[in-house]
């Protein structure tokens, strides 16, 4: 189970920095690998995750710590993702920083949310509703990582969702990795669709959702 988990999760991130959206070593990645007690691997800090290697990632429990001996040292957010996992039965969360998620949060940061309604890929959420409305939490980038970590676990409401961190990146889940993948794509469409039409209609930062 730990190899297939631990291959899965590497080829979610070959795929994701073929996009390039691992600037600077920044982002990670975790992948649930059992539930009772709670365990996922999560990516190892201050790796290039444009490289595959045998240190990418590494098992830690529903604390964050790593599980045996280790040098490696789990990435920064790792709370963020046991948050998830306590919460929700997600099986896979991924934290990307890209230009246009922090354009996005920064634009839209004093409402709290960024909304979208009648987008066809917001079916991504599962939100099949032809009214439908998808609201994106915004929340402020702590630096003490503890705090972070229960704002944001105020906004987990479901086996998949998204949160935006304010000039910061974006976390999403799901409850497999394919499911995170599309969440995190959708997501990404959304942000980089609006800012075009901000580019064309200014007006319509006044006008969203």
């Amino acid at each position: 189970m730990l190899n297939e988990k631990w291959n899965e999760l590497a080829d979610v991130k070959d795929e994701l920095s073929g996009r390039d959206w691992f600037m600077g070593t920044s982002g990670n990645l975790a992948i649930k690998v059992s539930g009772e007690p709670l365990q996922f691997l999560v990516t190892a800090s201050g790796k290039d995750k444009r490289k595959r290697t045998d240190e990418d990632f590494l098992l830690v429990d529903e604390f964050g710590r790593p599980v045996g001996e280790t040098h490696l040292k789990p990435s920064a957010e790792t709370l963020l993702h046991v948050e998830i996992y306590r919460r929700t039965n997600a099986g896979c969360s991924l934290h990307v920083h890209t230009i246009d998620n922090n354009v996005i949060s920064e634009i839209y940061g004093d409402r709290g949310e960024v909304s979208f309604q009648g987008q066809e890929i917001i079916k991504a959420f599962d939100k099949w509703d032809e009214d439908a409305v998808l609201k994106i939490p915004i929340i402020k980038n702590f630096a003490h990582i503890p705090t972070l970590a229960k704002e944001f676990s105020h906004h987990i409401h479901g086996d998949t969702g998204a949160v935006l961190i304010r000039n910061h990146g974006i976390t999403v889940w799901g409850r497999n990795a394919f499911e995170a993948k599309k969440v995190l794509e959708a997501s990404e469409f959304l942000f980089r669709y609006q800012l075009r039409l901000l580019e064309h209609k200014p007006f319509q930062l006044f006008k969203v959702v």
